[in-house]
């Protein structure tokens, strides 16, 4: 007799920071969701927080989402999502963030499921509350899944999950549409909508504006940039509550138009498509989807040493490493790159082969077969069987 596809409802706390139309979990849901085996899986996914307003909504993919429209502590979300959990006769929870993993275990717990905690951030610490949590949850964890390694021991110290229980699984874009060639009318006419002049060379990072991201490093470095090569041009692409601050910082500096905030960019890849070069000026990461998509389109990239950066990239061989907090040393590996075309062909080589192990699909097809494995034995093994489960498939295709 067929069985059913398994049922898997992925929970989040939200789909954007306030300002920001397509925050980075929403878009990994937007490429995920839609690619799993609909005939052997039905994925679902619940927000705690409020619908998202944005024309760039989940629902317009034919994605099923549900907004429970909960406040950061009310104790009402875990009655709503288990109504939502016995509704659908849930079988796995896949759950990102601090309410949805706090939530979501609890209600694992209570119905018996298996239970997957992934973890996108790279902090250094969480509030007591989170602690206490934490703590009291570990035991209704199957697996704990991190971003980054330095995010996995963001997990296992901060977090207090068992290092036993807790899998590096790196994260991918869609490659048949970040890798695809493009040709030169293409580039010139994504170039030309920017405004991008003949000589000029772009220098662009798509990204939020935001503490971590250090785009005021950026901002910094282009002044010693443009000092030495008045035809660079800078461009930010992304939202955040800091864009005032860094527009005022640029003002200041004089950078004029040679420093562009572009805001949200629906076409990502276009956009990209039009850089001559990729920055990525982080202070912290788990390891940012932009980075395998510059790598996945094949673009010379100057990024800091950022613990989630140089986890997927390698110094010298498909990006030029700095250090972070440096503007003077980003803006040196800048003018390097602007002058030396041999070293751009080179990691643009180098970058589209790194890029080829960071397949959305790949990862998709990962999810497919743990999920499998947790409802063949977390009820069965009282959520042991996994520790004693071969899980080596989570890290193919890496880079070691």
């Amino acid at each position: 007799m067929a069985e059913r596809p398994l049922r898997i409802l992925q929970v989040c706390d939200h789909l954007g920071w306030e300002g920001s139309r397509m925050h980075g979990v929403k878009r990994l849901f937007a490429w995920m969701i839609p690619r799993f085996d609909r005939s052997r899986y039905e994925v679902s996914l619940v927000s705690l927080r409020k619908r998202d307003l944005s024309e760039e909504t989940l629902d317009a993919l034919g994605i099923d989402i549900q907004y429970l429209h909960k406040s950061k502590f009310d104790p009402a979300t875990l009655t709503a999502l288990l109504k939502i959990i016995d509704r659908k006769q849930i079988d796995v929870l896949h759950l990102h963030g601090y309410g949805a993993t706090t939530f979501g275990r609890l209600a694992g717990k209570m119905r018996g499921l298996p239970t997957i905690l992934h973890e996108h951030a790279n902090l250094t610490d969480t509030p007591w509350f989170q602690k206490v949590a934490d703590r009291l949850l570990a035991p209704s964890t199957d697996l704990a899944i991190a971003v980054s390694k330095s995010t996995a021991e963001f997990v296992i110290r901060a977090r207090q999950m068992p290092p036993e229980r807790v899998k590096v699984v790196y994260l991918g874009v869609p490659l048949e549409e970040f890798s695809r060639p493009r040709s030169e009318e293409d580039i010139r006419s994504a170039r030309t909508e920017l405004g991008v002049r003949p000589g000029e060379t772009v220098v662009g990072t798509v990204t939020r504006l935001h503490d971590s991201k250090g785009n005021n490093y950026l901002i910094d470095a282009a002044r010693e940039v443009l000092n030495q090569r008045p035809n660079a041009r800078f461009f930010v692409f992304g939202e955040g509550p800091l864009r005032p601050e860094l527009e005022a910082q640029a003002r200041a500096l004089g950078l004029g138009d040679r420093f562009v905030f572009g805001g949200f960019t629906k076409d990502v890849a276009r956009t990209v498509s039009a850089f001559d070069m990729s920055v990525f000026p982080s202070l912290w990461e788990g390891t940012p989807l932009t980075v395998f998509e510059a790598l996945a389109m094949g673009k010379p990239i100057v990024a800091t040493d950022a613990d989630g950066l140089v986890d997927v990239l390698t110094a010298e061989q498909d990006a030029v490493i700095v250090p972070k907090r440096d503007a003077a040393a980003l803006a040196a590996g800048i003018v390097r790159l602007i002058d030396s075309e041999p070293d751009r062909v080179r990691l643009s080589a180098a970058a589209r082969q790194t890029g080829q192990h960071y397949d959305i699909a790949a990862f998709v097809r990962k999810m497919e077969r743990l999920y499998d494995l947790l409802h063949e034995v977390s009820r069965k093994t009282k959520r042991q069987g996994v520790l004693r489960a071969d899980l080596s498939f989570l890290t193919e295709g890496a880079r070691a």
